[in-house]
């Protein structure tokens, strides 16, 4: 009987100690806020620069929790950013580098805080670096408009659409190339002056297709393979 008589008292003893008045504080959680994407200011798109030392420049990220904030500059000789010539972290809104003459450059930047959160890339810009005196210059890879990658068509045809540019302002054509084989090896359209073709699709497919670049003097660039899936 005793055994029974203290093991109530022992409950009773921890219920009354669980027991409060007051409701329990809430706590409130702040959720962090990401950078705002940088803008990009210089160098400008499609610039040719005389100097191949290059000073790159942009405006500040808002950060509406007052995080520091760090910029990643990338720099790369290709739109897709694979061939990187620099990939850097820095705190300020300006840099400089060195770069090869008579080049083509595609570079971009993001903003990370202290939280390590970081905002998308800013849009990519592209440049020239001049060389030797030259009375042409490689038109700029291609960028892609639509589909977006890896897009579902739902209807049986396509609206293929790019932009191109060069320095020198000559006047491009375009070779397109399409298919379900990655590379595409069909050329469907050649020396085309439209940057949109309209293409028949089939459903439940994965297209291919790229564009090649070409100026009025010979010079071309060869973009990089795009896809979309169909419904």
């Amino acid at each position: 009987m005793k055994k029974y008589l203290y093991l109530i008292l022992v409950v009773n003893s921890l219920i009354a100690c669980g027991e409060s008045g007051d409701d329990p504080e809430s706590i409130s959680v702040v959720e962090n806020r990401t950078p705002s994407v940088p803008v990009l200011m210089a160098p400008v798109d499609n610039l040719l620069c005389i100097d191949n030392t290059v000073t790159f420049n942009w405006e500040s990220s808002l950060d509406l929790d007052g995080d520091t904030i760090n910029y990643t500059i990338q720099i790369a000789k290709d739109i897709q950013f694979l061939q990187m010539v620099h990939n850097a972290s820095i705190q300020k809104t300006t840099t400089v580098f060195a770069l090869d003459i008579g080049k083509a450059y595609y570079w971009r930047v993001k903003a990370t805080d202290s939280k390590n959160d970081s905002s998308s890339f800013s849009s990519t810009f592209q440049f020239y670096t001049e060389g030797i005196a030259s009375e042409n210059h490689q038109p700029f890879s291609p960028d892609l408009v639509s589909p977006e990658l890896s897009f579902v068509v739902q209807t049986t045809t396509a609206t293929l659409e790019w932009t191109a540019n060069d320095v020198d302002n000559d006047t491009l054509v375009y070779d397109i190339f399409f298919g379900t084989d990655n590379p595409p090896l069909q050329k469907l359209s050649a020396n085309q002056s439209e940057t949109i073709l309209n293409v028949e699709v089939a459903s439940s497919k994965v297209y291919y297709w790229k564009v090649v670049v070409k100026d009025s003097k010979g010079a071309q660039s060869i973009g990089q393979v795009w896809n979309f899936k169909t419904d």
